[in-house]
């Protein structure tokens, strides 16, 4: 018999890891040497919720079980289940299995990227206050938080290891991803690592976040030796799966088990019937359905649905209701009218007439300076041209307002930032800076492609309200840069390409509500009263939101809900419309949450 070889080292370990799913050691007697050495019973906590490796526990319902003791407002993940069924029927009632799919990319054969990341930094996080921002995005996508002081605490955490995307112009957090090192937490034999949580902010303009935050933190465990790391995404998130399958990972046969708790609600109470809402009707509707309010869903393309409870129904057409009069509604629709009420209520607002003759107009520039245009009639930032000081440019503007309402308004431009306060039964309850549609240049390709590759992920992050036109308007502000639709920016150089910070036309939304100075809330309040509006949206320009001096440029009644996480604008209509619906507030249980 001839002589029996071995592989160099570097083979053994490929052959090794590519044959060695999780499922070979598990069970009550496995074995390997290495998976008895394994520790029993493990949970790490990840500050969002506990991980519970089931694949340490001899029988699946001692996993279950702690499943149960899950703390209110955390989300708890059994993870590596052997017998998802058996620990289902421990607890039917409490438990569900989560209709995700398990993704592995094994490290082995995983190859880092050549291109060059753009605009931004992937790493640890470095001050308390990046912990906030992190947790800010994470609210932001309707995600569990860190408790207070948990990141900052476990940054240099052996078994948890939390990236962050900074974006360098800002400094901000834009993105962040966990990894646990199983490994480190229970002497995996298998030699795995995961990656959850991960979040990238949805207003943020650079390309490439999530797939950067995914390579650093698989290069970081291919860097300690791991063998895979694994994932868990839902089913129905394409973009996600595309993303994992490009970069290499496979799905896998691995199940998970989470608590029916309000967080996981959408997981297991099947499909809804009102799929087809906009967001702006989605975040009423689901408030009331956890509240036990009945929905009927009258009109979904325009938005109109009941909400009915205790004898009272109320007709909803996203935020504007019955509870809003027809007269406060028209003194709204008519800006002209909107401006007056609240110039007499005492409160600031810019200079402003009724387009006119070109001698005219050329007159009212001449005092401004610089003008904004638009009809006086219309949401959404339809025909309104932002900043012109040209004459012609403004008659060309008159014309395209002229498209939606015969009645163009002229008015004062004042520079500052764009600022939307939401006031509901008249108290404030959030307030958030808005930033018109940017893109940032890589040096290849052309101005219409990064606007269209922006466009779809600010489509994808506002369920497809929010796109950046190719129009007129962006043409101009093009125009301004000194750029047109075939131009190639440089690598790194951000350019505005819209003067408007509307949420449809490609803007993002940023929330400022607890720096809002308290001159800022007071000229909301009063002037919802002025308007004698139970809801609505008004529109400020400000040079610090943290300081008192402002003008009001817009009221709407009809204001969106939705993108202003974390703060609570769904539960504070619902409770103007069904008070006695209203939830005590849960005790602030963070402090008990400690991490390891």
């Amino acid at each position: 018999m001839g002589k029996k070889t071995h592989p160099p080292p570097h083979q053994q370990h490929r052959l090794q890891s590519s044959a060695s799913p999780s499922l070979k050691n598990w069970g009550e007697l496995p074995r390997d040497p290495a998976a008895r050495a394994m520790e029993k019973n493990v949970v790490v906590e990840c500050g969002w919720g506990r991980l519970i490796f089931a694949q340490t526990f001899d029988d699946p319902r001692d996993a279950a079980e702690l499943l149960r003791d899950e703390r209110p407002g955390r989300r708890d993940i059994v993870f590596y289940i052997r017998d998802p069924h058996v620990a289902l029927a421990h607890a039917p009632q409490e438990l569900f299995l989560d209709p995700s799919h398990t993704f592995r990319l094994w490290l082995n054969r995983y190859r880092p990227s050549r291109q060059r990341r753009q605009g931004f930094t992937v790493r640890r996080v470095r001050t308390p206050e990046e912990c906030d921002r992190v947790n800010r995005i994470y609210s932001g996508r309707g995600m569990v938080p860190f408790p207070d002081d948990f990141l900052w605490a476990n940054r240099n955490s052996r078994i948890l290891t939390v990236l962050v995307a900074v974006d360098d112009h800002t400094g901000d957090a834009v993105g962040v991803v966990t990894g646990v090192d199983h490994k480190r937490a229970f002497n995996d034999p298998d030699n795995g690592s995961s990656l959850w949580a991960l979040a990238v902010d949805g207003q943020t303009h650079l390309p490439g976040i999530g797939e950067a935050l995914v390579r650093q933190l698989a290069e970081h465990y291919q860097a300690r030796g791991r063998a895979f790391m694994d994932l868990s995404v839902m089913h129905t998130n394409e973009m996600a799966i595309r993303l994992y399958e490009k970069l290499g990972f496979e799905r896998v046969p691995v199940f998970t088990l989470k608590h029916k708790n309000s967080i996981n609600e959408r997981l297991f109470i099947g499909p809804e019937p009102e799929a087809d809402l906009n967001p702006y009707a989605r975040i009423i509707v689901d408030e009331a359905r956890r509240r036990g309010i009945a929905v009927e869903v009258l009109d979904e393309e325009a938005g109109y649905f009941a909400l009915s409870h205790g004898g009272r129904s109320i007709i909803c057409r996203e935020s504007l209701t019955e509870l809003t009069t027809a007269i406060a509604m028209s003194r709204c629709d008519d800006k002209v009218v909107t401006r007056r009420l609240l110039e007499k209520a005492g409160l600031r607002v810019p200079r402003q007439k009724a387009a006119g003759s070109a001698e005219e107009n050329a007159a009212f520039l001449e005092r401004c300076k610089r003008l904004v245009v638009k009809p006086a009639r219309g949401e959404q930032g339809q025909g309104i041209s932002v900043d012109l000081s040209d004459a012609a440019a403004v008659e060309r503007a008159v014309e395209e307002a002229r498209r939606h309402c015969e009645t163009v308004l002229l008015e004062e431009f004042c520079a500052g930032q764009d600022l939307r306060i939401i006031v509901i039964d008249s108290k404030v309850v959030a307030a958030a800076t808005r930033r018109p549609a940017a893109i940032t240049g890589n040096g290849r390709d052309t101005v219409r492609t990064l606007i269209e590759h922006q466009s779809r992920r600010r489509a994808a992050a506002t369920g497809g309200e929010s796109r950046i036109p190719t129009d007129a308007e962006t043409q101009r502000c093009l125009a301004d840069a000194g750029l047109d639709w075939e131009s190639v920016p440089p690598d790194g150089r951000e350019i505005v390409v819209r003067k408007t910070a509307n949420l449809h036309t490609g803007g993002t939304i940023h929330d400022v509500t607890e720096r809002l100075h308290h001159t800022l809330v007071e000229a909301a309040v009063r002037g919802a009263r002025a308007l004698d509006i139970p809801v609505v949206g008004f529109d400020f320009l400000v040079p610090d939101v943290a300081g008192p001096d402002y003008v009001i440029i817009e009221a709407n009644e009809r204001p969106g809900l939705a993108n202003h996480e974390p703060q609570p604008t769904a539960e504070r209509f619902i409770d103007l419309l069904f008070p006695q619906t209203r939830f005590a507030p849960l005790a602030d249980r963070s402090n008990q949450i400690k991490g390891e």
